[in-house]
């Protein structure tokens, strides 16, 4: 049975979820809005190491905290749980929203970092209004399966009153502006119909990292690893187990 637990640091808190034992340690982290429940069948798919799944601050489990963390304060407390209960660099995963969080990870705490996978990385700097934002992404999940739909609005909800705080919080994030500085060799994989991560700037963020990748799944969108994780898991199965 997988173990759950509460890490809490600086004022804001942390559920986790462990599951498996050995290497690599894959953490994974959700986007906005969402949590560790919407990684059900991509850790089925990653039987090779340890799986982390967190839900952060104010989403799934995890209590709101006082006050809004940025993405930079999100990687910080991430980085905090990993130095005191992993203990050795991961494998870092992070999805939409998340795959800022693990980007300033990796930014400021490369230590800590094996690799790191960027999918369906926002925010695209071409669209960073709420507006535009929150279109593509509601054309993106009008063409999912009711599964994905059901999964991702009852998230939603449980993100609770403060979501449009959160909304900001990411929107203020500026990746562009500290790809250069990520140095630990990173995946970005897209959905081939993603939405919203469009292909020309899930290129410009493999380009602009000193060791980057891209990766297309075909037939997918933004919810490629809920929807079928098993593509997304192949990908960072091989990408964990390259050592060249």
């Amino acid at each position: 049975m997988p173990a759950v637990e509460r890490f809490a640091h600086a004022g804001a808190t942390l559920v986790v979820e462990r599951e498996g034992h050995g290497r690599p340690v894959y953490v994974l982290v959700h986007g906005i809005g969402m949590g560790r429940s919407v990684f059900a069948d991509l850790v089925r798919h990653l039987h090779d190491g340890e799986v982390v799944a967190v839900d952060l601050p104010g989403y799934g489990e995890a209590p709101e905290p006082a006050r809004v963390l940025t993405m930079e304060r999100t990687a910080d407390l991430v980085a905090a749980y990993l130095r005191e209960h992993v203990g050795r660099p991961a494998v870092l995963v992070g999805h939409s929203m998340g795959s800022q969080v693990v980007l300033e990870v990796a930014v400021r705490h490369p230590a800590l970092v094996e690799r790191f996978v960027m999918v369906g990385p926002t925010v695209d700097p071409s669209a960073r209004t709420a507006p535009r934002q929150l279109g593509r992404l509601l054309r993106d999940i009008a063409v999912e399966s009711p599964r994905v739909i059901g999964r991702g609005a009852r998230e939603y909800v449980r993100a609770g009153p403060r979501l449009r705080t959160k909304f900001r919080a990411m929107l203020a994030h500026r990746p562009e502006e500290v790809l250069a500085r990520a140095h630990a060799p990173a995946l970005v994989i897209r959905g081939e119909d993603d939405l919203v991560a469009p292909r020309a700037w899930c290129r410009r963020v493999a380009e602009e990292l000193p060791d980057g990748r891209l990766a297309e799944i075909a037939g997918h969108g933004h919810e490629t690893m809920i929807r079928d994780a098993a593509p997304a898991a192949r990908l960072i199965r091989a990408f964990a187990a390259d050592v060249g």
